[in-house]
């Protein structure tokens, strides 16, 4: 449709969320629920989006200020009619207005466009979304004659025969500008709110013998608003369903879906198999042919072709190919892991990188480090990177081998080819091919055990112990 500009309905204070946080800032699947709305009605065509906020205008505005959104304020809450009033002149210059709400994040850009185009198609002056639903109980009623929608009917208002209608409004709508703005000017208050209705439109315009059609969706569950936090779990569940029917669909294997939790901006490669208990969030890309074991929590992250993560957490981190990570492994943000690297359990990396092939097993802490290739870590390696005041950075060349219980104490450099002896404790520099050893030497007392036995139990005889 050719000028259509998008109204999201914003301004709602959300007390039922019990929150500090605006309720359409809530995250489902790692994006606030608005962030939905707005993407869906881009992808539908919107030329220009308009977000009515209220109350919590400063935060909702300032989360979205580098998105090319116009906001105008609801200063008096006084319905969802007088809402859309305060966006007159934001609208100005549009032929079609497409109103949504923004708690109800599952609504598809899919259905926004069969809505526009249905309205184009009819030439109507208002274009209603309706659903057909099991139990219709606390729902607007439709009330229409073949294609014409009549009247929406609230539920406390209407009659026996019509409560028997499971046609409910979903609360979306298709509008002439210029006929909505002015027929919300003949909007009446006179309710026990005293609130303006934009269902009310609907009675006006159908009193001026302007067309009123009905865009009936597919689908209810796209119906399923936000209220409280009972009501965000339930669209995060149908959510997070929607997410991982969509990635079974393109080859990825889900052992246990109901298990798992995968953000809307994950991707995940064909043949990838995710197992109980994983969370990827953010940002997420894993590969193909990967095996994602769980317990893990992946952030953020992004996973080569034919990694195994097993049991382990991951933020801020790039993998590359046939990489194995886990169990119980910690890598912060900062790390940069190249191909065939093994990072092996209770190990803990951060900001460090890490050359191909090689191995950190087990039992490590690796913090600001610039590994090279083929590089062996013994178990118990600490680099000590901070000195109370600054990190700083210890660099291991290529082929290194790193003895059991050693302290890299940086800023130092091990070069290529060297051996550092099992726990020594390196402040200098090491020259390539070399062998440092920096521990105490080894003394043996012989029989000095026998006769620290013999002096204490010589000297315990008759003290009644």
């Amino acid at each position: 449709m050719e000028n259509f500009t998008a109204v999201i309905l914003a301004a709602g204070e959300g007390t039922r969320m019990k929150s500090n946080t605006p309720k359409v800032l809530h995250k489902v699947c790692g994006l606030p629920v608005l962030t939905y709305i707005i993407e869906a009605t881009r992808r539908a065509g919107a030329e220009k989006i308009v977000v009515v906020v209220g109350k919590d205008a400063e935060k909702i505005k300032q989360f979205y200020e580098k998105d090319d959104i116009e906001f105008v304020v609801q200063k008096e809450r006084k319905g969802t009619g007088h809402a859309l009033m305060q966006a007159e002149s934001a609208a100005r210059g549009s032929t079609h207005l497409v109103v949504l709400y923004g708690d109800m994040p599952l609504v598809t850009a899919e259905s926004i466009q069969g809505m526009a185009e249905l309205h184009r198609e009819q030439k109507a002056a208002a274009t209603v979304m309706t659903a057909k639903v099991s139990d219709p109980t606390g729902y607007g009623r439709i009330i229409r004659e073949g294609n014409k929608v009549l009247d929406i009917r609230e539920h406390k208002d209407a009659t026996p025969e019509e409560r028997t209608i499971n046609e409910i409004n979903a609360g979306f709508y298709c509008f002439d500008t210029s006929l909505v703005f002015s027929a919300l000017l003949k909007v009446e208050n006179n309710n026990r709110q005293g609130e303006y209705y934009l269902t009310d439109v609907i009675k006006i315009l159908n009193r001026e013998k302007k067309r009123v059609v009905a865009f009936e969706l597919e689908d209810p569950e796209e119906l399923h608003g936000i209220n409280d936090r009972r009501q965000l779990a339930q669209v995060q569940n149908l959510m997070q369903k929607k997410i991982i029917e969509d990635w079974m669909e393109k080859g990825v294997t889900f052992i246990n879906p109901d298990t798992c939790m995968v953000d809307y901006r994950v991707e995940i490669g064909r043949d990838t198999i995710i197992y109980p208990g994983v969370m990827l969030e953010g940002s997420t890309k894993i590969g193909q042919g990967c095996n994602i074991i769980g317990p893990c929590r992946i952030k953020d992250t992004v996973i080569g072709d034919f990694s195994e993560i097993i049991m382990s957490q991951i933020d801020e981190c790039v993998l590359d190919e046939r990489v194995k990570v886990g169990p119980y492994s910690n890598l912060r943000p900062g790390c940069k892991i190249a191909s065939r690297v093994k990072v092996g359990d209770f190990v803990e990396l951060k900001n460090t990188q890490v050359g191909e092939g090689t191995k950190i097993p087990h039992l490590s802490y690796v913090g600001d480090g610039v590994l090279g290739k083929d590089i062996n870590i013994g178990a118990g390696v600490i680099f000590v990177n901070y000195d109370g005041y600054k990190k700083h950075q210890t660099v291991v060349e290529d082929n290194a081998f790193v003895g059991c219980n050693s302290n890299l104490v940086a800023p130092v450099t091990v070069k290529a080819g060297s051996y550092i002896a099992a726990g020594s404790t390196i402040t200098k520099a090491v020259p390539e091919d070399s062998l440092a050893i920096a521990r105490a030497r080894q003394e043996n007392k012989v029989g000095w055990a026998a006769k620290r036995r013999n002096k204490i139990e010589g000297g315990t005889k008759g003290d009644g112990k």
